[in-house]
């Protein structure tokens, strides 16, 4: 399932918003990747039959190629008649690089048993597209050589047939195939293909290990690359100092100039000499960071902060990180990069898929952390933030640079960060827990209202309602077994997810407006029930 995404440490994309400039992104992080469109049909029909539903097909691909709605190209690979044709063509799909999906459609009837060796074979997201190509039923000229070309609605439930006897995980869109809402289904789909192509690419390097005997971030680390795709790695500390030793004067420099003209200077208690000081420390690191994963390959990283290098930072000989490397983590999250914090890989790969579903989308996403709870009736809420790392993606105004102490970790020092509030709105968070039989996705909707200032707490941070309340949505996180850290987006919803979660198997629970406690339990429940009769069964 290995396919071609760019790699934005080695391409540094730079953080843009307009339209233009945005629509030239998508081509970027998509160009290499393809959507491959295979039409079923049969010979019964006779050749002339094969010609027009070709040329039909063709014409089908074309037009979602052009509606400016599917950020992959869709490629017209062909009609398939007969089981060896759909078994070479699955077979193609599996070993093309580009190839992150396959779109199937029934224009004529295509008995579903030639496609019985293909569907075994395949190992890439499918969609079955129920449409037609023709939208309505020309009721005056109608004949049989009309009905025996137009069999959408015979071909397709036979082919859906066979697809659920197989139990062949699958995403079913239903609509005209010009209509605008079939479309942006098709894209939904689209953008998590090319996520799930990219974790199967994804490598993820823990710099220090988990933290505190924390057990939600942690987990089977080989199950997780087996099921989602992505490899993590443990990176000493040492290695990565080896980097921060040969970060030269000019390179600090120029990230420095870059810092003034991306954020504003804000100077409080720590004064000029140590502000600049630790800002100019803060701009080694990130540039230490930013090779390190260039050359071992990696778009996804965690930090622990009991971990940056010598312990000892009175020592003359001391090489290390003199603070946590925050201002680098949120910046590098901007550009598409992972993170967990403490060590949470789970969290750091899940964010990394996120940033490649919502690409080129407008309002943001960013790892997060639930802080502290604020009981205040019907409005109720969570305080969302981390010690440093959450992206400038998701801030409402242009984030300010700040040096502020920070009291925490094995570095109590003054420490660079980037502080912002995030955007009002509504939003959803996501994370996957392993349950130890299997991983589960849980995501619920929230809405992002505007916090009060908080004049001694210097840190970026969004201020969220989960639904369908406060009371509800937080119980409902807490019996599924949710984690405080979450990949957070305003831009997809809970369908994003749910294709994230049938592509690769997952158990998938969402929380959001309709959750009810009881009726939520009772889902947990039948799925345990679900996951052990299927353990058994095997």
């Amino acid at each position: 399932m290995h396919s071609k995404l760019s790699n934005p440490i080695t391409e540094n994309h730079l953080i843009v918003k307009q339209i233009n400039r945005k629509n030239r992104r998508i081509k970027t992080m998509y160009k290499d990747l393809e959507l491959w469109w295979v039409t079923g049909a049969q010979l019964l029909y006779g050749g002339e039959t094969v010609k027009i539903v070709d040329g039909h097909s063709k014409e089908m691909v074309d037009g979602l190629n052009n509606s400016g709605i599917i950020p992959i190209k869709v490629i017209y690979k062909g009609t398939a008649n007969s089981s060896a044709q759909v078994e070479d063509v699955m077979k193609a799909a599996n070993n093309d690089s580009k190839c992150c999906g396959i779109i199937t459609w029934m224009h004529t009837f295509s008995p579903a048993k030639m496609w019985i060796k293909g569907l075994q074979a395949l190992q890439k997201p499918l969609l079955h597209f129920h449409t037609q190509y023709n939208a309505e039923i020309p009721w005056d000229t109608m004949d049989m050589d009309f009905m025996n070309l137009n069999q959408s609605a015979h071909g397709d439930i036979e082919f859906g047939h066979i697809c659920s006897r197989m139990r062949v995980p699958r995403k079913v869109v239903v609509g005209y195939w010009k209509s605008e809402e079939a479309q942006k289904k098709i894209a939904v789909w689209a953008r998590v293909a090319a996520g799930i192509a990219d974790a199967h690419n994804v490598r993820c390097l823990m710099f220090g290990m988990n933290m505190n005997n924390v057990a939600v971030t942690d987990g089977d680390r080989v199950e997780f690359e087996q099921r989602l795709g992505y490899h993590v790695d443990y990176y000493p500390v040492s290695s990565l100092m080896n980097y921060f030793k040969k970060v030269t004067d000019a390179e600090t420099d120029a990230l420095v100039e870059e810092y003034k003209k991306q954020y504003t200077i804000k100077i409080d208690e720590s004064g000029e000499t140590v502000y600049w000081e630790k800002v100019r420390n803060a701009a080694k690191a990130e540039i230490a960071l930013r090779k390190v994963l260039a050359d071992e390959g990696a778009t996804a990283f965690t930090t622990n902060f009991d971990d940056l290098g010598d312990a000892d930072i009175n020592d003359p000989n001391f090489v290390g990180f003199d603070q946590i490397p925050g201002l680098a983590s949120q910046r590098l999250m901007a550009e598409g990069i992972g993170f967990g914090a403490e060590g949470d890989w789970k969290t750091a790969c899940l964010y990394r898929t996120l940033w490649v579903i919502q690409h080129g989308m407008p309002k943001g996403c960013s790892f997060l952390e639930d802080y502290t709870l604020n009981f205040a009736g019907d409005q109720s809420s969570i305080l969302q933030s981390h010690m440093l790392e959450v992206c400038p993606l998701i801030a409402v105004d242009k984030p300010t640079l700040e040096v502020h102490f920070l009291g925490i970790g094995i570095r109590k020092q003054q420490t660079a960060r980037l502080v912002f509030t995030s955007k009002v709105g509504p939003g959803i968070k996501a994370t996957v827990v392993d349950l130890g039989n299997r991983f589960r996705l849980i995501t619920q909707e929230v809405e992002c209202i505007e916090p009060k200032p908080m004049p001694n707490l210097p840190v970026a941070s969004a201020l969220w309602v989960p639904m369908p309340t406060f009371e509800v949505g937080a119980a409902a996180w807490i019996l599924a077994g949710g984690t405080h850290h979450s990949a957070f987006s305003y831009d997809i919803d809970a369908e994003y997810w749910e294709d994230f979660a049938e592509i690769l198997g997952l158990e998938y629970v969402q929380i959001n407006k309709n959750t009810t406690i009881s009726e939520f339990k009772k889902e947990l429940q039948n799925n345990e029930l679900y996951y052990m009769l299927s353990k058994a069964l095997k």
